[in-house]
């Protein structure tokens, strides 16, 4: 977890040294961002990510071993996750899905390069980074019953507290943290806690996952 006030940690995993010092270089221009690591592939990743209790994985996909799906698998499932936002050339449909089913906090095109720093900030503090690209395949996903049945949803969503309930629901509506903070009178570490908590109760590990959860039990307006 990001300390409020410090620099947001981050490794860099892309088997392209020549990716990574563009990254670095990218990066260096944001002072409240810390570049701890570099891992040439997912297994690295993972035993950087021990070593350095990175706050942000910057994951790139297509890379020898077990790949960045997989490497996103393994480091969320760490006792102290780091969140993880997938940055790739690689955009066919099913692959945001995959890496959000792993447990990915966001999804960017490297041909994004002036919003990677901002993505960095949002996945840190708890919310999500999504390319347009992206935004619209998942919508297409979930409109077409890529997701938990609706029946399912909601025995999971019946599991929370009304607190939660109402975190999942605004966190479906898009909202960040600070809004859900604002719209329920209540502390941004509140609001993280409700979430952690729902996250658990649904089996879930992202925040694009509690929104398709919220969307399919009904939580939303059609």
């Amino acid at each position: 977890m990001t300390v409020p006030g410090s620099p947001v940690r981050v490794l860099l995993c892309d088997d392209d040294p020549l990716v990574r010092s563009g990254l670095r270089l990218i990066l260096a221009a944001a002072p409240d961002i810390d570049v701890v690591a570099e891992a040439g592939s997912g297994e690295e990743a993972v035993e950087l990510s021990l070593a350095h209790y990175p706050d942000v994985v910057l994951m790139d996909l297509r890379m020898p071993g077990i790949g960045g799906i997989e490497a996103t698998r393994r480091l969320r499932a760490l006792a102290r996750p780091p969140r993880v936002l997938v940055l790739t050339t690689f955009d066919v449909d099913e692959v945001p899905v995959r890496a959000l089913v792993a447990g990915a906090d966001g999804f960017l095109l490297k041909t994004a390069s002036e919003q990677i720093a901002g993505a960095i900030r949002a996945v840190a503090s708890g919310d999500g980074a999504f390319s347009p690209e992206t935004s619209r395949r998942l919508t297409a996903h979930i409109r077409a019953g890529g997701a938990p049945r609706r029946a399912e949803a909601r025995r999971l969503v019946a599991e929370l507290s009304p607190r939660e309930r109402e975190v999942v629901r605004l966190v479906g509506d898009g909202r960040s943290n600070p809004e859900i903070a604002r719209a329920l009178f209540i502390g941004e570490a509140t609001v993280k806690t409700h979430l952690a908590a729902a996250q658990v109760k649904l089996g879930v590990t992202g925040r694009t996952q509690v929104a398709v959860l919220a969307e399919r039990a009904g939580l939303l307006p059609p």
